[in-house]
């Protein structure tokens, strides 16, 4: 048995037995207490009417009154219509019986107790339920006579509770038999439920277990968003979708790094072997293979340096801000790719703004953003194109356009360009991982990275940051910036 039952049976169905035990119980009460004062309201309201009569019987003097009220007691007795309900009984002051309506003599060896206890009662009345010598269970009433009449001293009526008895058994039973059915109901409703959920859950952890051991095909039957199961269900096969396209794209990633690896180092190699047979160090293939080698250990350093970069990102962006000039930063980047961008026969449009426009930075990390961007510009652009650099702002935040005008994005790779190891169709030598590190960078920047293109005409990448007005202190955003004081500053 899961523990999930196990809460439940602890929890719900206990506190069900609980209420159910309750209600019974009360009702059980409540109906004895009931059903005996009913007994006893109607032997009571019999006797009321008896000392009504009394009431209004009188004679000449108080003796004769008394001697009237004890002769209609007596005829009370003997004409006495519903023997086969009550025993209608005159006690004397001893607690004897004077008559009876079932015409017997009875000789008590004590005062009954309902005798007694009218006797001491402030309402002149007392009630006993015993078991009569032949067995049966009765209720018995004592009311004082609260007038003369002669030796009569108390009226005193007794009824069998034998059907009384039965019909509070047979409810009593029926009572216990809907708290029973209700107790049942209620368990295999809850297994019902229970079973409903495990099932489900059984079904996920078994899923979830399989995707764990390295099987993403693994998915869950769609459930319905409307109840938390199918929305749980529907997030595990996302995550796996997500968890598989994660995979490949990472399989891809290190597919097409160790391809960007061999070939330098197979260019490396071959010229190394080539030169080795030089002994001239004036020959033009020695001087030729030196470049190639110088060129292609650049190229590695780069490709390593970028996916070194990429691992300590993945433990966390560390950040060393300051304020700084986004304009001075933007040149300087500008001035670095300056070279290579000519190199490759392309143009640097860019007009640095005349005013500074600070903001709170790792002056490294965004000398970073700005050449992976603009790299990704040089490698996708053709001789004789265009890279435009613009600086813009709104008040509240300052935005680094760099466009270029080489073949674009197709619409299909670029809502996924920023991820981790994709590389889209017609991508060029590269790890893939450039614009997954930018978007990173910018995020713990507080920024965003915004990239549109168009087939054949370019792209745009828009890079976001807040402008900075504080006095040296670390924007509230910046967690992990060291402050600086406006000393230092």
């Amino acid at each position: 048995m899961n523990s999930i039952t196990k809460r439940w049976l602890r929890s719900s169905l206990l506190i069900t037995f609980l209420l159910v035990a309750g209600a019974v119980s009360i009702y059980i009460y409540t109906l004895i207490s009931g059903s005996y004062n009913g007994v006893q309201q109607a032997m009571l309201s019999r006797i009321s009417s008896m000392g009504g009569q009394l009431k209004i019987t009188t004679g000449q003097s108080a003796e004769q009154t008394s001697q009237s009220r004890g002769s209609l007691l007596r005829r009370m007795v003997e004409q006495f219509d519903e023997k086969d309900k009550f025993e209608f009984m005159l006690l004397d002051s001893e607690g004897q019986v004077i008559a009876t309506s079932s015409g017997g003599t009875l000789r008590y060896e004590k005062a009954p107790e309902d005798f007694l206890m009218a006797m001491e009662s402030p309402n002149s009345s007392g009630r006993s339920v015993y078991t009569s010598v032949t067995g049966e269970r009765v209720m018995a009433i004592s009311v004082m006579v609260p007038y003369p009449a002669e030796d009569v001293a108390a009226l005193r009526m007794v009824t069998s509770l034998t059907m009384v008895d039965q019909m509070m058994v047979e409810r009593v039973l029926l009572a216990l038999g809907l708290g029973a059915v209700i107790l049942l109901f209620s368990a295999w409703s809850g297994v019902f439920f229970i079973r409903s959920i495990v099932r489900p859950l059984d079904e996920v952890a078994k899923t979830a277990n399989a995707i764990a051991r390295g099987d993403l095909s693994a998915r869950l039957p769609e459930g319905s968003d409307g109840d938390e199961i199918g929305r749980l269900c529907n997030t595990i096969n996302q995550m796996a979708g997500e968890l598989s396209k994660t995979e490949r794209l990472q399989n891809e990633f290190i597919s097409s790094v160790s391809h960007e690896l061999r070939t330098p180092l197979t260019s490396i190699r071959g010229w190394v072997e080539t030169i080795a047979h030089i002994r001239d160090p004036e020959d033009e293939n020695y001087r030729k293979g030196l470049s190639i080698i110088g060129r292609e250990t650049d190229r590695l350093y780069d490709m390593v340096e970028e996916l070194l970069s990429f691992s300590r990102l993945q433990s966390g962006v560390k950040l060393e801000c300051r304020p700084l000039d986004l304009v001075a930063e933007l040149t300087d980047a500008a001035l670095f790719m300056e070279a290579r961008i000519r190199a490759e026969g392309l143009r640097l449009v860019y007009e640095e703004p005349e005013l500074p426009l600070p903001i709170w930075a790792d002056g490294g990390r965004l000398r970073q953003v700005f050449i992976n961007v603009m790299d990704n510009a040089v490698k996708y652009s053709s001789p004789g194109g265009a890279i435009t650099l613009d600086l813009l702002q709104d008040g509240e935040n300052v935005y680094v356009l760099i466009k270029d005008e080489g073949r674009g994005i197709a619409p299909d790779d670029l809502e996924n360009v920023k991820l981790k190891f994709f590389k889209g169709k017609g991508a060029v030598r590269g790890s893939g991982i450039g614009l997954a590190v930018v978007d990173e960078i910018m995020t713990a920047l507080d920024g965003s990275v915004d990239i549109s293109s168009e087939l054949g005409k370019g792209t745009t990448v828009t890079l976001r940051l807040p402008i900075y007005r504080g006095s040296g202190e670390a924007p509230d955003w910046a967690v992990n910036a060291p402050k600086e004081s406006p000393e230092k500053e």
